[in-house]
């Protein structure tokens, strides 16, 4: 199917963009001896997943454990799930994600989450990865300091069926300097309790060309990197030319000189803003503006000079990527030669 016989609004996916952008990152880590471990929110796809563990990757993020069973069913076999894991119901899904897989790593803050993994992994043949998360600054989960992260490590020790792994942070945009005492402090006084810190762990999108200067860390965690979106553009991260990602949509109305109106609303195009004006990039049109959308509309403002047609169609960078892949069904991969396929978003929806 070529793109002008896609069904508005769609949401369209540049194969070699994506391809390279993934090259581009493994290569980085690669020079600078980090551990690549992608994260599959934003794609959710295993064919996107197998790709950058073909590139090198040494294996893939999830954040809950229905991604994670996705990805297990399509033949990955090294999975961390950065999520505190709770409840009899998900630590049941847990021990049977992790006979299936080489390798299984979880995250964890407190001492609740520690034993009810260790009450189920109590005899397992192969022990569960458990890191500690630490808060160097995104306000979000995490211990707060390096002696609670050891206090926990120690608690995770105690439990037969979990191998205490390391640590791990998901910084806010230039954290680096956080990331560095908290990660400098921490490893030292383990390995005064006897504690091997094997994993140190970071992420995050918008630093991602910085991720060198994380100096204690060994492992890189980032999601966007493989479409790219708005977001990034404006954090100076890429270019508009390394998305990936956009939506197609077919202007429906063009009611006064200054306002079109296209199919594509909230439904789609998310009213994710983090932080930016207007809800997306219009390609070839930079100049205008998604000023706001309902769930089936999409309204643009523009001069009085009306740029578009009814039926026409236009392409829209959208500001977050990993939200808007978790809108649609299926996306369609495009081809160099124009041609598309349409394949199925196999971990949308997936919250448990």
């Amino acid at each position: 199917m070529m793109t002008n016989e896609i069904e508005t609004p769609a949401v369209v996916i540049d194969e070699a963009i994506a391809s390279q952008n993934i090259k581009a990152f493994q290569a980085y880590c690669n020079k600078h001896g980090l551990n690549l471990r992608p994260h599959i929110k934003t794609h959710k796809l295993p064919h996107f997943a197998k790709m950058q563990l073909a590139a090198g990757a040494q294996g893939i993020t999830c954040q809950k454990i229905g991604e994670a069973e996705v990805m297990a069913d399509a033949g990955v076999r090294d999975i961390l799930i950065t999520f505190n894991i709770l409840g009899e119901a998900k630590l049941k899904r847990l021990r049977t994600l992790s006979d299936r897989l080489e390798r299984l790593s979880v995250t964890v803050d407190s001492k609740v989450t520690i034993d009810g993994l260790g009450s189920v992994y109590d005899g397992a043949a192969r022990p569960l990865n458990v890191l500690i998360e630490c808060d160097t600054g995104a306000g979000r989960c995490g211990v707060q300091t390096p002696q609670q992260a050891v206090e926990l490590a120690k608690c995770v020790a105690r439990y037969p069926g979990l191998n205490f792994d390391g640590l791990m942070t998901y910084p806010p945009a230039g954290g680096t300097k956080a990331v560095n005492d908290f990660m400098a402090q921490t490893p030292e006084l383990l390995k005064a309790d006897g504690l091997d810190c094997s994993t140190v762990s970071s992420g995050g999108s918008p630093d991602m060309w910085l991720a060198h200067e994380q100096t204690a860390v060994n492992e890189y965690r980032i999601g966007t990197y493989i479409y790219n979106d708005r977001s990034l553009v404006e954090h100076g991260t890429c270019a508009w030319s390394n998305c990936a990602i956009s939506v197609l949509a077919t202007v429906v109305s063009t009611p006064t000189p200054g306002r079109s109106v296209i199919d594509a609303g909230s439904k789609v195009l998310t009213s994710d803003l983090p932080h930016l004006d207007g809800y997306g990039h219009v390609v070839g049109y930079p100049d205008i503006r998604v000023a706001s959308l309902s769930e089936e509309h999409g309204v643009l403002h523009h001069n009085e000079s009306t740029p578009f047609t009814v039926g026409e169609r236009i392409s829209i960078i959208p500001n977050h990527a990993c939200v808007v892949s978790n809108m649609v069904n299926a996306v369609h991969l495009l081809a160099e030669n124009g041609e598309t396929n349409e394949v199925t978003v196999a971990a949308r929806g997936l919250v448990t």
